[in-house]
């Protein structure tokens, strides 16, 4: 199995109002984003040439946004450990960046 070229636990991921999980996982592997529930269950996956990720212009530093074949996410990813907060952030986008160029 090829190694994951990003992944961050303890995500909460929702929709609009909605909170889907808490605690979630995402995963970029193989050219595809993968969103997870703490249990390991898909919430929702694509390749990556069919999702946009960036930062809403509203809120904390920790939030990003990924829409995943038109369905918008909210991602806060605020979970445990050093690379937590606003890093984990950037290092999401620029995996998202980096994959997509790759694909194309």
């Amino acid at each position: 199995m090829a190694e994951p070229e990003f992944t961050a636990t303890g995500v909460r991921i929702g929709r609009r109002l909605r909170s889907l999980t808490r605690a979630g996982q995402i995963r970029i592997t193989g050219g595809r984003l993968e969103l997870l529930t703490s249990y390991g269950s898909e919430i929702d996956s694509a390749p990556l040439d069919e999702v946009r990720a960036g930062k809403p212009w509203f809120g904390s530093e920790d939030r990003a946004t990924a829409e995943v074949d038109g369905r918008r996410y909210l991602l806060r990813l605020g979970g445990q450990g050093p690379q937590a907060g606003p890093p984990a952030v950037r290092q999401f986008l620029d995996a998202v960046r980096r994959a997509g160029a790759r694909t194309t």
